[in-house]
């Protein structure tokens, strides 16, 4: 049952963003346009997640993807999203800001 909502959740062993980020992952930031332009990680690529599946499109199944937004909820939202599409090393990157430390 833990392992269920470790996964349902996106919780699980403590991922090194940092080493991804190091390695060429891509930052897929889900939040809205306005809140994008209000500050983002440089680099990474605005998708809201309203338009995500139609603008998978963009995105290489087998790259390493990290999502974000404001909080955690809708790149939480976002990676299960990705993964139901076929996407193979997607994470929830939580909220922007804490990926930009």
């Amino acid at each position: 049952m833990l392992d269920l909502l470790r996964n349902l959740f996106g919780f699980g062993p403590k991922i090194d963003f940092k080493a991804l980020l190091a390695g060429g992952a891509t930052v897929v930031d889900v939040r809205t346009p306005a809140e994008f332009k209000d500050g983002h990680i440089k680099g990474s690529i605005n998708l809201p997640l309203q338009t995500l599946g139609s603008n998978m499109n963009k995105l290489k199944k087998d790259q390493v993807i990290i999502t974000c937004c404001r909080s955690g909820s809708r790149s939480g939202m976002a990676r299960r999203q990705l993964q139901a599409a076929g996407y193979t090393q997607v994470y929830n990157g939580g909220p922007w800001t804490s990926l930009k430390a």
